[in-house]
């Protein structure tokens, strides 16, 4: 390190030249001095003790034709006002000893006549960072603009010591950067149009190429990423979402909105071959329809280590527009408003039918009919179902029925009951959902749609029960048999009509029927196979069949917790073709009171055995105070 002059020291800076140009500044910086009559050299970047420093950013810099550069300066180390002045030159390689004025901070007429007309229309400014900071901004470089570029500080100080100016050497190279698009693929309709109009479905792939290439003699690096902008707005970097980016170290990120779809694979980025980049985003969806553009951005590393980019270009690739699914899914049933008799087959058509991708890789269906009976709100229950895999299933009460539902074309479906019941009668719709694949195969539902409702009419039976039920002998008493019998009578309904009947009771809650719903004790089944239920007071139950329309129930060993009200509820069941049975009609008796009553010699015995024990221990008090006494009396004679 140099020795710092001291005040009083013998120092003469050996100049290197004067420049009339600058208002009689020093030019350079002292290549050489004496202190104190030696001869020392100084550093022309940076004197390392109290001298003047002015740093620029280290060269050569490359840039390209028509694109922006920053050069940066600063000055430290100087005496004087804080705010320093800044003077930019231009030494071009054909005249490397002529300095160019570019711009001053200190004199608005600075700059030299090649400069003038640009400094003047701003394309190229000096500005101010802080006081002894400034940033030298060409917007529009051109092939001219090559040389070196120096920054020189006049002096403020003192005396003359350290650097007065830094230079850097900036070389233009010319814009070869290229990019466009080349042709999807066979993935999507592509109308002939320019720029191309693409239309995919809702979950199919959205697949777009882009071809970037350079042939800058440096080694440069290509960052290439796919924007969006939504339909009719126009295209800038406010306007551009950054769907899916390659950067300059090779790293594949995505913008924003996008991220998770990248993380769970549904958004891929690839090179094919040198120059070659395809986009592919999975499961396409309603926002993502736009004008798709790619940008590539050339970048080089600087002497520093930093990257900039020197250049960057921008295609357009295709409009999009995504068709939902919830846009073209229809449904339509026929034959139209049935009327059939019971045990009739009843058929029913559903055509699904829309601008729709075939079910397969991207996309997924199920089809099935509901059913709300007459009058009753809503869209009612499922009857049967194919699901995405073509996998029928019946709606809850519709298992073991013979239902098919099948399909029969390529978008038809068919709900067949081989035996409509009374009870099938109701309003039917046809149900069809659409589902996009995501990630992982996993099934999101995009669109459902309902067809109008179809009557369907099944005529009744025509079966009309009536049942009567009594307690014999009217009188039951407790530790008996209570016998209840029930008659039905039948009016109407086809051959092989067969009965079944229930028996079932209510408890009294302190002298009061109680809320809760009938308990059932027993019953005959349409078959003749006896069904217990739970009887109150837990003995013994048996229930059978005496008459072709009669039944009886016994309680054996009749309790106190047997006592309720009991009454008979006949059904009557008919077989279809099909071998199913349904209910065609029923009915409930009136109520039976039982009551468990006592015997008389059960009422006397309490009585009887109270008594007994009264006058049992009042005799033996009366005997023993009488025997007391005359003991007393024998003892005193």
């Amino acid at each position: 390190m140099l020795p710092c002059p001291s005040p009083t020291s013998n120092w003469t800076p050996i100049l290197s030249g004067w420049d009339s140009q600058r208002n009689g500044h020093f030019q350079g910086v002292a290549k050489e001095g004496r202190i104190n009559g030696a001869k020392y050299p100084f550093r022309r970047y940076g004197v390392r003790c109290c001298a003047r420093e002015v740093l620029v950013p280290k060269g050569p810099l490359y840039r390209v034709a028509g694109t922006a550069i920053s050069i940066s300066c600063n000055v430290s180390g100087y005496e004087g006002p804080a705010q320093q002045d800044f003077e930019w030159f231009l030494y071009r390689p054909e005249a490397p000893e002529a300095a160019l004025g570019i711009v001053s901070t200190r004199d608005s007429r600075f700059s030299y006549a090649v400069f003038g007309p640009r400094v003047a229309a701003g394309e190229v400014q000096v500005q101010r960072l802080q006081g002894d900071a400034v940033v030298l901004k060409i917007a529009r470089l051109q092939a001219q603009d090559a040389g070196i570029y120096e920054c020189y500080t006049p002096s403020t100080d003192a005396r003359y010591l350290g650097s007065y100016s830094g230079k850097v050497e900036l070389r233009v190279l010319p814009d070869v950067l290229q990019v466009s698009a080349y042709p999807p693929g066979p993935r999507g309709r592509q109308a002939p149009a320019s720029p191309p109009r693409l239309m995919v479905h809702e979950g199919q792939e959205l697949a777009l190429g882009c071809l970037a290439r350079t042939s800058t003699q440096k080694h440069t690096h290509l960052a290439v990423s796919f924007g969006r902008a939504v339909p009719e707005a126009p295209v800038g970097r406010a306007t551009l979402q950054e769907v899916v980016g390659l950067r300059p170290d090779l790293a594949v990120e995505a913008g924003a909105p996008y991220a998770e779809r990248l993380a769970a694979g549904e958004l891929r980025l690839g090179k094919e071959g040198t120059e070659q980049y395809r986009m592919v985003v999975g499961g396409a969806q309603a926002e993502d329809a736009g004008t798709y553009h790619c940008t590539a951005a050339e970048w080089i590393q600087d002497p520093d280590g930093s990257w900039a980019q020197i250049a960057e270009k921008r295609a357009v690739l295709a409009h999009v527009d995504v068709q939902t699914l919830s846009s073209q899914l229809a449904v339509a049933v026929g034959p139209g408003e049935r009327r059939i008799g019971p045990g009739e087959p009843l058929e029913l058509l559903c055509n699904v039918s829309g601008a729709l991708p075939p079910p397969g890789r991207h996309a997924a269906y199920s089809v099935g009919w509901e059913m709300a009976p007459a009058g009753a709100p809503g869209p009612g229950r499922l009857v049967a179902q194919l699901d995405t895999e073509g996998v029928g299933s019946l709606g809850p009460g519709y298992e073991g029925r013979h239902i098919a539902m099948e399909k029969v074309a390529s978008r038809t479906y068919r709900l067949r009951l081989e035996a409509a019941r009374p009870g099938d009668a109701g309003t039917y719709r046809c149900l069809a959902k659409a589902y996009v694949r995501g990630s992982g195969a996993r099934l999101r539902e995009a669109a459902s749609a309902r067809s109008r409702p179809l009557p369907v009419h099944v005529r009744e039976e025509g079966v009309v029960l009536e049942a009567v039920a009594w307690l014999a002998g009217g009188t039951v008493y407790r530790g008996e048999t209570a016998s209840l019998l029930c008659n039905i009578s039948v009016r109407g309904g086809p051959p092989g009509l067969r009965l079944a009947a229930s028996w079932w009771v209510e408890r009294p809650e302190e002298g009061e029927l109680s809320s809760a719903p009938a308990q059932l004790v027993g019953g005959v089944g349409r078959d003749g196979v006896a069904e217990l239920g739970v009887r109150p007071g837990g003995g013994p139950v048996s229930v059978e069949l005496v008459g072709p329309r009669s039944h009886r129930l016994r309680l054996h060993g009749l309790g106190p917790e047997d006592e309720g009200v009991y009454h008979c509820a006949p059904s009557a069941w008919v077989q279809h073709t099909d071998y199913s049975w349904y209910q065609a009609g029923s009915a409930r008796s009136g109520p039976v009171t039982v009551y468990p009553y006592t015997h008389a010699l059960d009422t006397l015995l309490v009585p009887l055995l109270v008594g007994a024990g009264v006058a049992f221990l009042t005799g033996a008090i009366v005997l023993g105070t009488i025997t007391c006494c005359f003991m007393k009396r024998l003892r005193k004679r």
